[in-house]
């Protein structure tokens, strides 16, 4: 599957703007047709009513013989693209009748821009948040909340806003949709468990349904259970619980029986309550009983070196996998023999978002190198692609920093890898530099080489302003198999912060990294790592704490992941009344020690990680006087949407390191 992309041109070029990065369209969201012939995907860009990112729904051969076809105008959220089994019509969410709630629409291909219109096939005042055309043709299947009652119609004139928790978050359900005659029913059986997936048994049989115990992700995630529903009498069979964090079902057949693939975290083994929760994805498979709970749930990626990130069923044959497989990324095929994934191939840099034909023959999916952005390509599933889309080509204009793969050894002599990107325009010869380490989220994530650019990857952002930019992996993140994203469980900050060290210190050693003029940033856990940083080191001379953890025993409490927190972070805080091993994994217990200036950047209505933790970690610094800025951004979560925001996180970003290094 070659993949190849244009190197950095060397003349000089147009400037990189704050506007330019965040107006930057995307393409998202790829879904092939079911005969391999067509692809559709999204395209989502700043603009619209209300300044957030807006989608525009667009067609095209999967061959490459004709360019994108624009189906929808952009004006509202038009996402998520799925095909009707027999190819011919285009089924697709959009927020176009009311801001904010979205509803099902069609789109029939008649072969002609001329002929295509959207019909909107419902009116559910709870919005739709998910939906699957079933192989009948005649019913797609829904995940949607309930519409208000006339309890919920009173309180809100009454403007009595009062949240009960546990029913704070609505539950999502399934339902099914007749498109002859446009009723809408529950499936009742599943009671009040909240509805996250779904997949169709290739064959028109039953769906196999995740659901969680409740819409928050503690205890949600950690509570999956799998479901088969007949789609005909909505009856329900109930499979028992699944992994934590389960996702991506996908239905295969071995000799005319049917398995049930599906992802879900592997408990770390040789940890303790709670750490043992933390672990690397894995392809779980069980074989649906006739009757009563699935029994035997084998994993099919023990032992494998890479990380599986996505599952996809395929209609007439076994599943595929994409896999993170260091900075790279590999596509792979379960051998329905030996019940094991064999590569089928593998390119440099990032894949995401794998759909396949009827036949798995054809795929498309989202590719990205280092200097060119994700686009939606298509063709064999053993290769080559082609690139059907080009949302971006404005960036080619841009001279950006050369990025360059790292290799290196920890402390301990484990393999790392990381990413290097220099100033635009400068070699290594040119060195020292002022050196910003991005540290990335999760820690269960990565750097792969590809290209990236927004207010949080924002690398190429600080290289087109004369910084080098150190993209590290330490261990914790994925890319090199289940033990090694299983290695940070109960112990952040520990091993994970010295395999940064050694890389920036490989990079001092080199001649590339000024001493003098370190920096160190990160979003959500590398938010953390920079808080760490300033805590367990003066060698910073600035840094950036993005929507990071100061606290481990607060997050534990407040966080969306709850206990998932608790297992990295080592304990809750209500095991008695301490010491807690969190407080020695939490910056905010070494505030004394910061002289590092730091900038706090936070979105007000952060639950993944409660704007609390900010605030924690900003009073702290005044108490000890230390220099630092403190910047909430009102209605934003755990990342930024609104364009005005997104321009004041790139300047501030920038302006804070061109200030202090």
């Amino acid at each position: 599957m070659p993949h190849l992309a244009p190197q950095p041109t060397p003349e000089p070029t147009d400037p990189l703007t704050a506007d330019l990065v965040v107006d930057v369209a995307a393409a998202v969201a790829p879904a092939i047709s079911p005969d391999g012939r067509l692809v559709a995907h999204a395209v989502v860009a700043n603009g619209g009513r209300d300044g957030r990112p807006h989608g525009s729904v667009r067609v095209t051969a999967a061959d490459g013989s004709t360019s994108p076809r624009r189906l929808t105008d952009g004006t509202a959220r038009d996402l998520a693209p799925k095909w009707a089994p027999d190819s011919a019509a285009l089924f697709f969410t959009s927020d176009r009748e009311e801001q904010g709630t979205a509803q099902l629409q069609r789109i029939r291909l008649h072969g002609s821009e001329d002929t295509t219109k959207a019909e909107a096939l419902t009116s559910w005042r709870g919005g739709i948040s998910d939906h699957c055309p079933l192989l009948d043709g005649r019913t797609v299947a829904l995940l949607a909340e309930d519409e208000p009652t006339a309890e919920d119609e009173r309180r809100e004139a009454e403007r009595d806003d009062a949240k009960v928790w546990g029913r704070h978050l609505p539950a999502t359900r399934l339902r099914l949709l007749d498109l002859e005659t446009g009723a809408l029913r529950t499936v009742d059986g599943l009671g009040d468990r909240h509805v996250v997936e779904l997949a169709q048994r290739p064959d028109g049989g039953p769906l196999a349904v995740l659901s969680w115990s409740s819409p928050e992700l503690d205890p949600g995630a950690r509570t999956a259970e799998l479901h088969l529903v007949d789609p005909g009498s909505a009856g329900v069979r109930d499979l028992g619980p699944v992994g934590a964090e389960a996702q991506s079902p996908a239905w295969w057949n071995q000799n005319g029986l049917w398995h049930l693939a599906y992802l879900a975290v592997t408990p770390a083994p040789l940890a303790e309550p709670p750490a043992h929760l933390i672990g690397g994805l894995a392809v779980i498979d069980t074989v649906p009983p006739p009757t009563g709970p699935a029994v035997e749930h084998r994993n099919l990626t023990v032992g494998m070196s890479v990380c599986p990130t996505e599952l996809v069923q395929v209609a007439d044959g076994p599943p595929l996998a994409l896999c993170a497989d260091g900075l790279d990324t590999a596509l792979y095929r379960l051998d329905p023999e030996s019940l094991r994934f064999h590569q089928v191939s593998a390119v440099p840099g990032m894949l995401a978002g794998l759909t396949a034909s009827r036949s798995g023959e054809t795929v498309a999916l989202l590719a990205s190198t280092a200097y060119e952005p994700k686009n939606v390509h298509a063709g064999p599933t053993g290769g080559p692609l082609v690139r059907l889309s080009d949302t971006a080509p404005e960036l080619r204009r841009i001279r950006w920093g050369v990025q360059q793969r790292l290799g290196y050894q920890a402390a301990d002599g484990i393999q790392l890898d990381g990413l290097l990107i220099l100033p635009a325009g400068r070699t290594r010869d040119n060195g020292p530099f002022p050196l910003v380490t991005l540290v990335h989220g999760g820690p269960y994530f990565r750097h792969a080489d590809e290209f990236t650019l927004n207010p949080v990857d924002c690398g190429q952002w600080l290289a087109t302003a004369g910084y080098a930019v150190f993209l590290p992996n330490p261990r914790g993140g994925s890319g090199h198999g289940h033990a090694f994203a299983a290695m940070v469980a109960g112990a952040v900050g520990g091993d994970e912060w010295t395999d940064i060290l050694s890389g920036i210190d490989l990079l001092v050693a080199e001649g590339v990294a000024d001493p003098e003029r370190l920096g160190i940033s990160g979003w959500s856990h590398g938010g953390f790592v920079a808080a760490w940083a300033t805590a367990r080191t003066d060698r910073f001379r600035a840094a950036i704490m993005g929507a990071g953890i100061s606290d481990w025993g607060m997050q534990a409490g407040t966080g969306d992941w709850g206990i998932l927190d608790a297992a990295l972070g080592g304990s809750t805080g209500w095991e008695g009344p301490g010491p807690h091993v969190h407080d020695r994994h939490s910056p905010i217990s070494y505030a004394s020690r910061i002289r590092t200036p730091v900038l706090i950047l936070h979105g007000e209505e952060d639950t993944n990680v409660p704007l609390g933790q900010a605030i924690h970690f900003h009073r702290a610094l005044r108490h000890f006087g230390v220099e630092h800025e403190f910047v909430v951004y009102p209605r934003e979560g755990h990342g930024l949407d609104e364009r005005a925001h997104q321009l004041d996180a790139l300047r501030r970003i920038r302006a804070w390191f061109d200030r202090w290094l």
